[in-house]
C-alpha cells in the first residue's frame, strides 16, 4: 500500500471523527428554540453543517498535502499541543456578551491606570504643598526684610533729624 494513501486514509478517518465529535445534542442545545419548533428542520441543518464541515476539513487537508508540508504542520501542531499541556490556567474565551467581555478585559487596565493616576496626583499634591510652604516662607522673609528696611529708614531719618538739630544748635558753618 502507498504511504501517501495510508496518510490520506488516516487524515480522513481522523477528520471524520473530529468533525462528528460535536454531538447533535450539543447542537440542539445551542438552537433550542428552533429545535422545539421544528426538530426535523434542525436535524437537516445539523446534517448539512456536518457535511460542509467535513468537506471544508478535507479541502484544507488536501491543500496542505498539495503544498507538501503536512509533516511540518503536524509537527507544529504537536508542539502547540505540548506547550498547551504546561498551562494550567484556562485560556480566555468570550462569554457571548460583548459588554462583559470588554468589561473583563478593560476594567483591570482602567483600575491600573486609575491607581497610577492617583499616585501621580498624590505626588503632585505633596509637591504643591511643599511649594506653597516655600512661597509662604518667602513671603514671611520678604515681610521681615521690609520691616527691617523700614526700621533702618526710620533710624536713618531719626539720625538725620538729630544731625539737623545738632547743626541748628551749634550754628551753621560760615
Amino acid at each position: 500500500m502507498d504511504p501517501g494513501c495510508v496518510e490520506s486514509n488516516t487524515c480522513q478517518r481522523s477528520s471524520c471523527r473530529s468533525v462528528k465529535s460535536p454531538s447533535y445534542q450539543r447542537f440542539t442545545d445551542c438552537y433550542k428554540r428552533l429545535y422545539q419548533l421544528q426538530p426535523e428542520m434542525t436535524q437537516k441543518i445539523y446534517d448539512k453543517f456536518i457535511t460542509q464541515l467535513q468537506t471544508s476539513v478535507q479541502e484544507e487537508i488536501s491543500e496542505i498535502k498539495a503544498e507538501g508540508n503536512l509533516e511540518a504542520v503536524l509537527n507544529t501542531l504537536d508542539r502547540i499541543v505540548e506547550e498547551g499541556k504546561d498551562h494550567t490556567e484556562l485560556a480566555w474565551r468570550p462569554s457571548g456578551i460583548p459588554e462583559e467581555d470588554v468589561r473583563s478585559a478593560m476594567v483591570p487596565y482602567f483600575l491600573q491606570q486609575r491607581d497610577a493616576l492617583q499616585r501621580r496626583v498624590h505626588r503632585q499634591e505633596a509637591e504643591n504643598r511643599q511649594l506653597a510652604e516655600a512661597v509662604l516662607a518667602g513671603r514671611q522673609r520678604v515681610e521681615e526684610l521690609q520691616q527691617q528696611g523700614q526700621a533702618q529708614q526710620q533710624a536713618w531719618q531719626a539720625l538725620r533729624r538729630e544731625q539737623k538739630e545738632l547743626v541748628g544748635v551749634l550754628g551753621e558753618p560760615e
